[in-house]
């Protein structure tokens, strides 16, 4: 058996990326990290990323070509049933880049072709789900008029889902974006960004959407605690700034 060739330096160092981004936040994440987690040097690292901002503008351009292939399939949409899988499909593929809406500010502020590039992704879906909405009401799934309640409503749809991991990780910062969470986050940003629709939809698709999309309770939240005393008692390492290594916690502090 012929013997499976090694994946380039590159789309190891953007999986090693995504992963540590998803987990700590890119800005607590540094190129040392990353060439230590990759086990190469950070001269290799540089060679294929001269900076921290290109590994992010490389895994921002994997995450909008996804979503854009989606969102393209809004106008085909039919009932409530279609919308709900669209929908939660869409978070899903945000999920896999969640570092990027967990940072959204930070990384805006700092990143030029980002700054440049994500208010397009927005724009493109709020347009998505105006043709969603058309589509369902075409197909008489759905009754929203007039032409402005349309568009009221596709905006709110694309602020949800822009903001609903946001959201998520506010209401419980040490675990909200964690992998365990990876189906019921997105179910439940599905099934708020259908609830906007649900005075306006059919009766009987009302009762599709009711069986399909279950009420999904959030957790309670816990009392806040301070993070760093936290961190300190879990061991837990703190990846603070890109000119070194991890940083571990110091006990006391």
């Amino acid at each position: 058996m012929a013997r499976k060739a090694p994946r380039r330096t590159a789309e190891r160092i953007l999986e090693a990326s995504l992963a540590l981004f998803n987990r700590f936040g890119e800005p607590n994440v540094s190129t040392m990290a990353i060439a230590a987690d990759l086990r190469i040097s950070t001269g290799n690292l540089y060679y294929h990323y001269p900076a921290k901002d290109k590994i992010v503008t490389a895994l921002f351009a994997r995450c909008e070509e996804a979503l854009r292939a989606q969102l393209a399939t809004s106008a085909s949409v039919t009932d409530a049933q279609q919308a709900w899988v669209f929908v939660r499909t869409l978070l899903e593929l945000i999920w896999d880049y969640r570092f990027l809406y967990r940072d959204l500010n930070n990384l805006l502020s700092c990143n030029r072709q980002l700054e440049a590039r994500f208010p397009a992704l927005v724009q493109a879906k709020t347009a998505a789900m105006h043709d969603l909405l058309q589509a369902l009401g075409r197909h008489g799934a759905l009754q929203l008029e007039p032409a402005q309640a349309v568009q009221t409503t596709a905006t709110s749809m694309a602020v949800l889902l822009t903001y609903w991991l946001s959201f998520e990780y506010v209401r419980d910062p040490r675990s909200a974006l964690e992998p365990a969470n990876a189906q019921a986050a997105p179910a439940r940003g599905a099934q708020h960004v259908m609830g906007l629709l649900m005075p306006c939809l059919a009766p009987e698709q009302r009762t599709q959407l009711a069986q399909l999309a279950p009420l999904v309770q959030l957790a309670p939240l816990e009392q806040p605690a301070d993070a760093a005393r936290y961190a300190c008692a879990t061991g837990a390492p703190r990846m603070t700034s890109d000119a070194g290594p991890p940083v571990q916690p110091v006990p006391g502090r």
